[in-house]
């Protein structure tokens, strides 16, 4: 009997072996895939980024990964097999991103892949917002302003042409009705703008890897997410998932365990799925290696809102659209504008920002890690400050002015009649012309570790103490607030030291109790940044922003409309004569932050226990000159 179970168990394994041979082999030769010759985006995004703005691209628009969408195209007898062939890699672009292929190997040549995204990239530049012609026009449209604005793309197009028509179906094997769809896209291929319409069959065509996609994924509308009640459930494992393309979304209510029974046995199914709303308990997938292969296969994401903490969570980008804006308009506390990017107009009275302060907050010396670094911040930055000066010709000082007095006496003894004041002196230590806001951003986001002893929100702390530290030694004028937001009203603007404030173990202590707010309404905590400034006399206003991520809100201020209400404030700022400036420790700031800052605007620090330090030394380097 054992040795009958043995046979069988090997019998069964060879099986298992055979049909995993037979599946590769058959998916092998199915495939019109040349994964030798490759390109993957990561290895050009940064130089598609460049190349995209270049030819008129919207400098908004960040470089991103598309996700596969399905096409029912005709399928030969091994595609079929093999089950391949139903699911392809397309470019488009929405409102957030240019979306190009994660890899492409189209080709059995490596220049010619990579020349696909240069030339993708150079299709998209000449595509405008709001542009509705079908598909087949649009390209064709698209490729004749690529080339006649662009000459030299005309031979590398042509290239890329005659590679993919040799792999395009093949007309004379296709049925009527498809053939002369399939010859229509091989005339428009070679001669773009010479036909305005393509025929009608029962398949849509095979793919145009040439072209931007003929039915882009629309996300779906979500409702806002709200934070977890409880803060410290945020203490979970927490890692970002590299290479995994942008997923789609779906809303899913949260299902109730206690509606009755099922009659299906989960552990019958060894496969993951799409969401199926049943009355089921949630289980959360404590194996992180796991729950990132389920992240990695699923098409489409269901989401819902859950009232525990998760074991396990995975940073990768969705496209979670943010639910619709209300329209009330608020009538109490300091009411700001907005930019709404679509509608090209500012929103007046849009947003309400609440001024809030520690009243709790009881004075503290500065931690004892931080002041063997202090002492030589504050070294440094005592060479920054003026000499100190003599002040003349007052009307009250610690001394007489000899000059004046002598002025004085032989006025009066040629008979001139002037009057005996201004004739005292004092020494005065002198002050730069100068202003300087720290605007902090205090997000949810900051609760992140970034290792075993510290979260962002500690690094930012050191790094305000330290700054505090430096600038008192320079005299210099000096606020700091931090700010987070949950929709427009209200928005949190926490006053850590005011313009008129001496630097004190009162402000320390107010830094000590910082703690993680919501999200990231940039653009409010920028205006309410340049009101405070505007009241201050200084020649120079610096407006130095530290962030560690994107603008975003539970609202619709998500991507794009968070990224150019931001770009807003800050040209309103400098057409005020203020100087802003950005620090992250964002890793993919260099994505956005010239959009926003400008080239020279904005600063990535890389490691971000590096900031504390770094954050001093960049203040002087950028009021060297004042």
């Amino acid at each position: 009997m054992t040795r009958r179970v043995s046979d069988l168990l090997e019998l069964v394994e060879l099986e298992e072996k055979v049909g995993g041979w037979w599946h590769r082999f058959i998916t092998r030769h199915s495939e019109e895939r040349h994964p030798d010759a490759g390109v993957r985006l990561e290895q050009v995004q940064h130089l598609l980024g460049i190349w995209f703005r270049a030819l008129g691209g919207d400098s908004a628009l960040e470089i991103a990964g598309a996700d596969a969408t399905s096409m029912n195209v005709r399928r030969n007898l091994l595609q079929r097999m093999a089950g391949t062939h139903r699911r392809f890699q397309l470019a488009w672009r929405d409102d957030n991103a240019l979306r190009l292929p994660p890899v492409i190997d189209t080709f059995p040549d490596t220049d010619l892949n990579r020349n696909l995204y240069l030339w993708l990239a150079a299709l998209a530049a000449m595509e405008e917002p709001g542009d509705s012609d079908p598909w087949f026009r649009h390209n064709q449209r698209l490729t004749l302003a690529a080339l006649e604005r662009y000459p030299g793309l005309w031979n590398r197009y042509q290239e890329l042409v005659r590679a993919h028509l040799q792999q395009h179906p093949h007309p004379q094997k296709l049925p009527v009705d498809e053939r002369q769809q399939e010859l229509a896209i091989r005339e428009a291929l070679i001669e773009p703008g010479s036909l305005e319409t393509l025929p009608a069959a029962s398949r849509p065509p095979a793919p145009v890897p040439l072209w931007l996609h003929p039915n882009p994924p629309a996300p779906t509308v979500m409702p806002a997410v709200e934070p977890p009640a409880d803060p410290e459930a945020n203490r979970s494992r927490s890692r970002e998932l590299e290479e995994v393309p942008r997923k789609q979304t779906e809303k899913a209510d949260q299902p109730e365990s206690d509606r009755g029974l099922i009659t299906v046995r989960m552990e019958n199914i060894f496969s993951w799925g799409e969401h199926v709303h049943v009355d089921r308990g949630t289980d959360d997938e404590e194996d992180e290696t796991r729950a990132e292969e389920v992240a990695r296969d699923l098409d489409k994401i269901s989401v819902t809102r859950q009232g525990k903490a998760a074991k396990t969570r995975l940073k990768f980008d969705l496209d979670l659209p943010s639910e619709s804006e209300d329209d009330l308009v608020l009538d109490d506390g300091l009411l700001l504008p907005e930019w709404h990017w679509k509608q090209r107009r500012l929103i007046p009275d849009h947003c309400r920002v609440v001024e809030l302060i520690a009243a709790d907050a009881e004075p503290i010396p500065l931690p004892e890690r931080l002041k063997k670094t202090a002492t030589r911040l504050r070294s440094q930055f005592q060479a920054l400050a003026p000499a100190r000066t003599w002040y003349k010709a007052r009307p009250d000082g610690t001394e007489v002015d000899l000059d004046a007095y002598l002025r004085y006496r032989t006025d009066r003894a040629s008979g001139c009649n002037v009057p005996a004041d201004n004739l005292y002196r004092e020494m005065r230590a002198g002050a730069r012309d100068l202003a300087c806001l720290l605007l902090a951003d205090l997000s949810l986001s900051t609760d992140t570790w970034i290792s075993d002893h510290a979260r962002v929100l500690d690094v930012i702390q050191d790094s305000l103490y330290l700054f505090a530290e430096s600038l008192a030694a320079t005299g210099d004028q000096f606020g700091i607030y931090g700010f987070s937001s949950r929709k427009r009203d209200p928005i949190r603007m926490h006053l850590i030291k005011h313009f008129d404030e001496r630097y004190s173990g009162r402000v320390r202590g107010r830094i000590a109790t910082l703690k993680p707010g919501y999200y990231t309404r940039l653009g409010a905590g920028i205006r309410y940044a340049t009101e405070v400034l505007k009241v201050q006399g200084a020649g120079r206003r610096l407006l130095l922003i530290l962030t560690d991520g994107k603008p975003n809100d539970l609202d619709q201020y998500e991507g794009r409309y968070g990224i150019e209400d931001t770009r807003h404030a800050v040209q309103a700022a400098r057409n005020l004569g203020f100087h802003p400036f950005c620090v992250t420790i964002d890793p993919k700031g260099n994505d956005y932050l010239p959009h926003l800052f400008g080239s020279t605007g904005y600063v990535v620090i890389h490691d971000p226990t590096e900031l504390p330090a770094e954050l001093p030394l960049l203040y002087a380097r950028l009021t060297a000159h004042q």
